[in-house]
C-alpha cells in the first residue's frame, strides 16, 4: 500500500490497484471500473491491493466478489467497512463515513443507497449491474 496511496493522490485516479509486479490506474466515477473487472477481469482481482478515494458498500461487494485481498479508501462508509471486515479482508482508511453521498451531496449514492438493505453479495451485485445499464441507457441518444 505504501506505493499505491501516493499513485491514486498523485495521478489524481479513483482507483489503483496492484497484482504481484502489475499496477492499473482507473479514472471513471464510482464502481464502474470494479465492476469492468469483475465482469471482464477477474483474476487481476484476486488476491490484489486496491487504494480507492471512496469506497461505499457496493464498491466493498464488487471487492469482496472479486477475491481482493487488501484495501485503503480515503473514505469509507461504516456498511462498506463492517462488509470488509466480516468477509476478512484487511482494510485501512483515512475517514469512516456513515455513508456515502451522491455528487451533488442532496442524497445518499445511489448504488450505496441501493446495495445498503442487502446482505447478500450477488444481490448487491445484480443491483449494481441493474444500476449501471439503467446510466448507460440514459446516456444514449
Amino acid at each position: 500500500m505504501h506505493t499505491l496511496i501516493p499513485l491514486l493522490h498523485q495521478g489524481k485516479f479513483s482507483c489503483v490497484i496492484r497484482k504481484g509486479d502489475a499496477v492499473r490506474t482507473f479514472t471513471q466515477r464510482g464502481v464502474a471500473d470494479l465492476f469492468y473487472l469483475l465482469t471482464h477481469d477477474t483474476p487481476f482481482l484476486l488476491g490484489c491491493s486496491i487504494a480507492d478515494k471512496v469506497v461505499g458498500k457496493g464498491a466493498a461487494a464488487l471487492m469482496v466478489k472479486g477475491g481482493v485481498a487488501q484495501v485503503y479508501a480515503d473514505i469509507i462508509s461504516a456498511p462498506a467497512l463492517a462488509l470488509l471486515q466480516e468477509q476478512g479482508i484487511a482494510v485501512s482508511y483515512a475517514e469512516v463515513a456513515e455513508g456515502i453521498r451522491n455528487r451533488a451531496g442532496t442524497d445518499m449514492c445511489p448504488v450505496e443507497k441501493r446495495c445498503l438493505p442487502l446482505e447478500n453479495i450477488d444481490e448487491m451485485v445484480g443491483e449494481i449491474r441493474d444500476f449501471l445499464m439503467q446510466i448507460r441507457v440514459k446516456k444514449e441518444p
